[in-house]
């Protein structure tokens, strides 16, 4: 299986943090929060990555490749992160993940190593991590049916309705990722929504029997990142464990 991170944005709304620095480098301790990641995904038995850079992606590419000599790592760099979202960054990982088991993540997390093994040891092909609590407009929010598979995934749908947020790591089985490039493959270069986020892809793909069952991880800790504020909070809310 492989490892594909998406690195790409300015992560704006950490400014001044991310003046100089790019989301994924910013410390909680004395690792940075991409270091944190690949830990965990190297112990978990991965060593193939994919991290699709943007934003002062020399950094990222210089960090990695000295911290991680001996891993097979592959850089992809989208040239206009600026004004596209992290769908045109999937899209552009087509040559390394159509077609191959994947687990997809977003490089800006904070979150138990343990979740990573939870993942990966789940019984289906295809997974979404999913916490529960309690949720407001502003989350990528899941529904699911009556068996367990996700039916909505977006910002839009009512809290009410949701069962929780989707944290950002996905494991996806090969005949996934090939119908999820058939999907975006409309939707860059036909429809041009490359400003989107890439779950609207994944709801695409309900309606041709491609979904997700959830992978609920509410127990182990993880914290949104999105402010200076969060950022701050979060050195306080880690488990003295994972510090």
């Amino acid at each position: 299986m492989k490892a594909l991170i998406l690195a790409a944005g300015t992560a704006s709304r950490l400014r001044p943090l991310t003046n100089n620095t790019p989301k994924c480098l910013l410390k909680i301790g004395e690792r940075p929060l991409l270091q944190r990641s690949m830990d965990a995904l190297v112990a978990n038995g991965i060593t193939e990555f994919c991290i699709v850079t943007g934003y002062l992606h020399n950094m990222i590419e210089d960090f990695v490749l000295e911290h991680y000599p001996s891993l097979n790592v592959q850089f992809i760099h989208n040239g206009v992160y600026a004004s596209t979202n992290n769908i045109y960054s999937l899209w552009l990982a087509r040559p390394v993940a159509e077609g191959e088991d994947v687990l997809l993540l977003d490089s800006d997390l904070l979150y138990d190593p343990a979740i990573v093994d939870r993942v990966l040891k789940s019984g289906d092909d295809n997974n979404l991590t999913l916490i529960r609590h309690e949720l407001s407009e502003e989350e990528i929010k899941v529904i699911v049916d009556n068996d367990g598979k996700i039916m909505e995934l977006n910002k839009t749908c009512s809290p009410a309705d949701a069962i929780g947020e989707s944290l950002g790591i996905e494991k996806m089985g090969k005949a996934y990722t090939k119908a999820l490039y058939a999907e975006l493959e409309k939707m860059m270069n036909v429809e041009h929504l490359e400003n989107s986020f890439y779950e609207l892809a994944f709801e695409r793909l309900i309606a041709q029997g491609h979904s997700f069952r959830i992978v609920d991880v509410t127990g182990l800790f993880s914290c949104e990142l999105d402010t200076v504020d969060d950022f701050e909070n979060a050195k306080m809310l880690i488990p003295a464990e994972l510090y």
